[in-house]
């Protein structure tokens, strides 16, 4: 049987996000500008989401009474996922954990550059046990985009665990907007929580978000149909579907398919449906 384990293969693609429009004649494709705008802003939570699933699964101590602990991950898995530049601190007593980018931008393994600290405050029942923990930022930021968020992550019981973000923003450079939004992600373990592996692992994931996008366009989504995240497929969910509406009354339906594992996915909007490729 499994403690508490929250991974970042069921957030790598949360929600809305990754949206890319193919074979689609502009004139005749009714996504607008601002749809697509929220739909890259969501992106940018949904990845640092993943980083702070990471950072408290991965990065963390294997026990966290010892004054001294062992991480759960050797120093290549951690720099694997978090880049060379990338430092960690624990400090036992407070059950803190700290991965410093440093003060200059540190180029990370998924191609985006990063600076500041992620500090990772761990909540447990037991010892080796972990309950959750609260994930913040400290002069973060992402390719020179300063991001800011609490994100609470509570254990459920047998693999299943919520996400709460909270006073969030992603303030771009060059005056490029402030992206703001809070939310709240239910992640249910249907399948696998049993087993050591990762590849039977099957969540049904639930939930909504509302925010500011940079452009000054409110939004809101929310989860119609469980969005069903499988481990053997890593990068996307392969069933679902969540509708994004904005303040300029449109509203689009995202739909994941019939559970294969697969890059496309189908927007529709005002009776038109579009397939997109998700990046």
């Amino acid at each position: 049987m499994r403690t508490f384990s929250l991974r970042s293969l069921t957030l790598a693609c949360l929600a809305s996000g990754l949206l890319l429009t193919t074979a689609c004649n502009r004139k005749n494709d009714e996504v607008a500008p601002d749809d697509i705008t929220t739909a890259e802003d969501r992106s940018e939570d949904n990845i640092e989401t993943a980083i702070s699933t990471d950072a408290m699964n991965m990065a963390g101590p294997a026990e966290f009474s010892s004054t001294s602990p062992a991480f759960a991950s050797t120093t290549a898995d951690f720099q694997a996922r978090f880049g060379t530049c990338a430092t960690r601190t624990y400090d036992a007593q407070n059950r803190v954990l700290i991965i410093d980018f440093g003060p200059t931008n540190c180029l990370c393994p998924d191609g985006r550059y990063r600076r500041g600290q992620i500090r990772v405050a761990f909540t447990t029942d037991v010892l080796k046990r972990r309950a959750g923990a609260v994930v913040t930022r400290t002069n973060y930021f992402v390719n020179d985009n300063q991001h800011t968020a609490t994100r609470t992550f509570t254990d459920l019981g047998q693999g299943s665990f919520s996400v709460d973000v909270t006073n969030a923003s992603i303030i771009r450079a060059n005056n490029g907007g402030t992206h703001s939004w809070t939310a709240s992600w239910t992640f249910n373990q249907t399948a696998g929580y049993a087993t050591p592996q990762f590849s039977d692992d099957v969540f049904s994931v639930t939930g909504a978000s509302a925010g500011t996008n940079r452009k000054g366009v409110s939004y809101t989504t929310a989860v119609q149909s469980p969005l069903i995240k499988r481990g053997d497929c890593f990068k996307y969910f392969v069933q679902g579907t969540i509708s994004i509406s904005n303040s300029n009354n449109k509203t689009m339906v995202l739909d994941y398919g019939n559970g294969a594992c697969d890059n496309t996915a189908t927007v529709s909007i005002n009776g038109r449906t579009r397939t997109i490729t998700l990046r």
